[in-house]
């Protein structure tokens, strides 16, 4: 029940580590940001230049419709105007003029052919009008849209006869076509930003190509398939494919030192305590068999620490790796044949476990776990293998449990099964030794031997060890 949440977590853990994610994301959330304040700029300076040229086009037609307009010696206003736009002519389309009186002695009434209905204006003390007896305001038109109004008084003869000019335009219209131009613009900027966004992330990736070349290269040493990482890489990455050539170098010098300074040692005890033994032997009697006995042990713990410093020294290699599944297999074909008596299943997971150690190593700690099953077993014998969750405290290593329907180890004896040379059964043969070597040798690969109660009635040995993902 709780696998998904915990891989959704590893999931969100990994992109957040992601340099490729963070990369992408911060150019990303830069460009955005770009274009955003590019829309922003570039609408409120066309706002603002659209607004001037609507302002000035309406002050253009007051001037005009103030110098097409007259009047007669009997106060008549008088004149045809005609402002150069078919909208003053058609009905209601939000652009107007008017000329009304506006002192004593002034009579009649002009306006375009739009204006079928006075639009009432505002006082002069709601909005004066300046020192050039102009003024500017918005009111409402004839179908409910906001007009721009141009309005001024002009004397229009010596007798200071004036008369009230009034120019409307549609802001309305001036608003859609702005409108109009914000979507246009806003498609056109987030192609771009989707395009950008798109060729940014391609140029990312493909310029953190090298690194993993450089991860490819460093899983073939780890499968043994390279000795070094091979190949060109650019200025950035090559200190660091220097640097770890020469960490692997290193590491293979200690491996071998190692390797050498165990077979000298061996090959310097070897002579000496085969002399002691045969001399034991020839001697005969009771000192002839202790100094035999003496000596067998001496070369028994010799091997036995041998083989832990082999151990320590290619724990921390990065070369060694052994396949899980094919050695079970194997192994698990040979028990069978070897015991025909014995039901023997084997139970694997989908993707394959590897082993970070030598094969020989894995064969032995498994062997000796199989070989004990085996013999303790009534009829059945299990053998399974999973990778451990990060759920479970384990994330990168692996159990390999091991299960029989025998008799069983108590709880409380299981730590006295694993000391060396302790048998709780003298009934079976055997030197007591096989599960504390096994244990040993999982302690010096950082590992954990587990023996508790199988679900089949009998001891289970669980074997946790680091794996290679």
């Amino acid at each position: 029940m709780q696998t998904r949440p915990v891989r959704k977590a590893r999931s969100s853990r990994f992109w957040l580590r992601s340099l490729t994610f963070r990369v992408v994301a911060f150019s990303s959330v830069w460009a955005i940001l770009t274009l955003v304040v590019i829309f922003t700029l570039i609408t409120t300076l066309y706002r603002q230049a659209s607004e001037r040229g609507f302002d000035s086009l309406l002050s253009a037609h007051l001037f005009n419709l103030i110098g097409s307009v007259g009047i007669s010696e009997a106060g008549a206003l008088t004149g045809s105007p005609d402002l150069g736009d078919l909208r003053f002519s058609e009905p209601n389309s939000g652009w107007y003029w008017s000329v009304e009186p506006a002192s004593q002695g002034v009579s009649g009434y002009l306006h375009s052919a739009s204006l079928t209905q006075r639009i009432p204006s505002p006082s002069v003390t709601d909005v004066p009008f300046n020192s050039s007896f102009q003024r500017n305001y918005r009111t409402t038109g004839l179908n409910g849209e906001v007009v721009d109004v141009f309005e001024s008084e002009f004397v229009l003869d010596v007798k200071n006869r004036a008369a009230r000019f009034r120019v409307m335009g549609n802001e309305s219209e001036l608003e859609e076509e702005i409108g109009s131009f914000q979507r246009r613009l806003l498609t056109y900027l987030s192609l771009f930003g989707g395009g950008m966004i798109a060729i940014n992330a391609i140029a990312i990736l493909l310029g953190l190509q090298p690194l993993r070349r450089v991860r490819n290269a460093l899983a073939m040493v780890r499968e043994g398939t390279a000795q070094r990482l091979d190949g060109r890489f650019p200025a950035e990455i090559e200190p660091l494919a220097r640097e770890t050539n020469a960490l692997i170098e290193n590491n293979r010098r200690i491996v071998e030192r190692s390797r050498t300074q165990v077979g000298n040692l061996a090959h310097s005890l070897k002579t000496p305590l085969a002399v002691m033994l045969n001399e034991g032997r020839a001697l005969g009697g009771a000192k002839g068999q202790l100094i035999a006995d003496q000596a067998a042990s001496m070369q028994q713990q010799v091997e036995h620490y041998l083989q832990r410093a082999r151990v320590a020294a290619q724990r921390d290699s990065v070369v060694f790796r052994t396949p899980v599944t094919p050695l079970l297999e194997r192994m698990v074909r040979v028990m069978r044949k070897l015991n025909p008596d014995v039901e023997v299943s084997l139970a694997l997971p989908a993707h394959d476990i590897v082993f970070a150690g030598e094969r020989e190593d894995l064969e032995e700690m498994l062997g000796n776990l199989l070989e004990n099953a085996m013999k303790w077993a009534s009829g059945k014998v299990a053998v399974s293998a999973r990778l451990l969750a990060a759920g479970e405290g384990d994330m990168g290593r692996f159990e390999i449990g091991i299960e029989d329907d025998g008799p069983g180890i108590p709880q409380d004896k299981a730590r006295e099964a694993m000391q060396r040379g302790r048998r709780l059964d003298e009934t079976k043969p055997g030197t007591g030794l096989g599960l504390a070597i096994v244990a040993e040798l999982i302690n010096e690969y950082g590992g954990e031997l587990a023996l508790g109660r199988s679900s089949l009635g009998g001891l289970k040995a669980a074997v946790r060890l680091r794996s290679l993902e």
